[in-house]
């Protein structure tokens, strides 16, 4: 009676050793990277906001796991503060975190409403607020209808320009109700309306030309200076 032979399998051990070697490896590797802590965070295009709020708004304050940062979430957390227009984030090589923000430009003191407004048209109750800005009071109240537009008319005044003028009052006569009046820390005053804002970016080209002479220029209509006795 003939013998049926079973071949014996040979389990390969040298291959599946070096198998689980690999699996290991990548598996350290893959933990290894997901618990990276941030390296270092860079935030760029603030002018008056303090890096450290950023971080405190971003609760970056412990450099969190890199790869577990959820930038929109992030986003959503910085965005909170009234001071920030917008943000961008990156993440680069070496675990770093560029944060890229876009501050909200105060324009003006709305002393009527105690407020702060910002070029946006967003505002902040001034005791609330803890910089210092360097823009001009509006003194009096302003019609709804005329707001937004003086609004507008102010964020397109440059920040140079922009410091130079104390006081803003709402001055419409017969005539035009669009009417403005720019108190300036030279002791000029400059009449303006809502279509000419723009006009006082050339302050200082005129001012030149006024030959030290203290008065009234009036942009809002002929563009003349009226010299004061």
């Amino acid at each position: 009676m003939s013998k049926t032979l079973k071949k014996k399998r040979k389990i390969k051990v040298k291959g599946f050793i070096i198998f689980l070697f690999i699996l290991c490896v990548l598996s350290f590797s893959i933990y290894y990277i997901l618990n990276v802590n941030t390296k270092n965070i860079i935030i760029k295009n603030t002018s008056y906001i303090n890096d450290d709020e950023i971080i405190y708004l971003g609760k970056l304050e412990n450099y969190p796991k890199f790869f577990l940062i959820n930038k929109s979430q992030l986003k959503k957390r910085i965005m909170n503060s009234p001071y920030i227009s917008d943000v961008y984030i990156k993440k680069k090589y070496g675990f770093i975190l560029l944060i890229d923000v876009v501050e909200n430009r105060p324009v003006f003191y709305d002393n009527n409403k105690n407020t702060i407004v910002f070029h946006n048209g967003k505002s902040m109750d001034i005791n609330n607020n803890y910089y210092y800005f360097r823009i001009p009071r509006l003194i009096n109240y302003v019609p709804d209808e005329k707001y937004n537009k003086f609004v507008a008319g102010m964020a397109n005044i440059k920040d140079n320009i922009k410091s130079k003028i104390s006081d803003i009052e709402y001055q419409p006569n017969d005539f035009d109700k669009d009417r403005f009046l720019l108190y300036m820390d030279d002791g000029n005053m400059v009449y303006l309306t809502l279509t000419k804002f723009k006009m006082i970016n050339h302050y200082n080209d005129v001012y030149k030309q006024l030959e030290n002479h203290k008065g009234i220029l009036y942009l809002d209509s002929g563009n003349h200076f009226q010299i004061k006795e």
